[in-house]
């Protein structure tokens, strides 16, 4: 989980098991800060995850998520 407090710039955080891999994602974001793992979750998808750094807090991975719950955005 993201602490709030710690933060310099936006972020972003998929859990994991909530993910199914669908992408939809990596293709909307303009910084490209969101990758597909290549690790499998407990439903046997491959989950998308924050590269690191350069999230503008956009939010278009949120919208774009067909899955409630899966990204939250940041910001400080």
């Amino acid at each position: 989980m993201i602490d709030k407090s710690t933060l310099d710039s936006p972020a972003m955080e998929v859990n994991p098991e909530l993910c199914k891999g669908c992408q939809l994602c990596v293709g909307v974001c303009p910084k490209s800060v969101i990758a597909i793992s290549g690790k499998l979750n407990s439903a046997s998808y491959h989950p998308a995850y924050y590269i690191g750094e350069n999230c503008t807090g956009c939010s278009l991975c949120y919208y774009a998520c067909p899955e409630p719950g899966a990204i939250v955005v940041v910001k400080p």
